[in-house]
């Protein structure tokens, strides 16, 4: 029996700002079988019927649903972060989308810590939705870092069932992300790829334009049995201008993505 390995998809951050459908159209070209789609203020980020529709148009699944977390996002379904998630949740089941990616809680926001710890293991099994926590990381400021997440540190992830592993934020936090990947185990349901340029700040590359041996972790993450979903959250914004080069650079992450995961191209 043939062993189902890692499905590979793109990430609609990679190109923030820009319609669903553009960005559906794109990523269809490149070859890619899914998308996670980040909500943000474009409305078919937010209506499931409508990003269910613009995805079977061009012949994509969506693996996941990035609740509004970001800065950028803050005041999108109102800035109650439990209120996010549960409306998150809303659009994921009608638009039968397995995973909501969700952020750690700041350190005020300890309602929010409370409400991972006593309701989302019951309000999982009640949905049938995964709820996995991003890994994040310090924000500097100055010659400190500032740990704004009250989840950041991997000890305070240890008490969470499913989480998403983010190989640029590790590197942000000074981890390796092959040795976050083990430490985290058979909690990993959600992987956001990207490399890292290695001075402090989360930079999220392509595959290969940093300083992180994405191909050992791919190789690993394969070999460990994993068969979730795996999102390409790059920066391809500048490019996007140049259609023939995004393309290129598109389809050249996915297919040195495939060969480091052992996928069939």
């Amino acid at each position: 029996m043939m062993r189902m390995g890692p499905s590979l998809g793109f990430s609609s951050a990679a190109f923030f700002g820009r319609a669903l459908d553009e960005t559906c159209k794109v990523v269809a070209e490149a070859g890619y079988a899914h998308l996670e789609v980040m909500v943000t203020k474009d409305p078919a980020s937010q209506d499931p019927a409508r990003m269910a529709s613009i995805a079977r148009t061009y012949g994509l699944t969506i693996s996941a649903i990035h609740a509004p977390s970001l800065l950028l996002t803050r005041k999108i379904w109102g800035t109650d972060p439990v209120a996010k998630i549960y409306r998150s949740i809303e659009v994921a089941e009608q638009a039968e989308i397995p995973l909501v990616v969700m952020h750690p809680p700041f350190r005020w926001q300890r309602g929010y810590r409370r409400w991972l710890d006593e309701r989302l293991p019951g309000l999982e099994q009640r949905t049938g939705v995964t709820l996995a926590i991003e890994n994040m990381f310090p924000v500097r400021m100055g010659e400190r870092g500032m740990h704004f997440h009250a989840n950041q540190d991997l000890e305070e992830l240890e008490g969470l069932e499913h989480l998403v592993l983010d190989t640029s934020h590790a590197a942000v936090a000074g981890h390796d992300p092959s040795e976050v990947r083990r430490r985290f185990g058979s909690r990993v349901r959600h992987v956001h790829l990207s490399d890292n340029a290695g001075k402090g700040w989360d930079s999220h590359l392509p595959p290969g334009e940093g300083v992180l041996d994405l191909d050992t972790f791919m190789r690993e993450l394969a070999a460990s049995g994993y068969a979730g979903s795996i999102s390409l959250e790059v920066d391809m914004r500048r490019a996007w201008s140049d259609p023939v080069l995004l393309h290129e650079r598109m389809v050249a992450m996915r297919e040195r993505c495939e060969a480091g995961l052992g996928a069939t191209p």
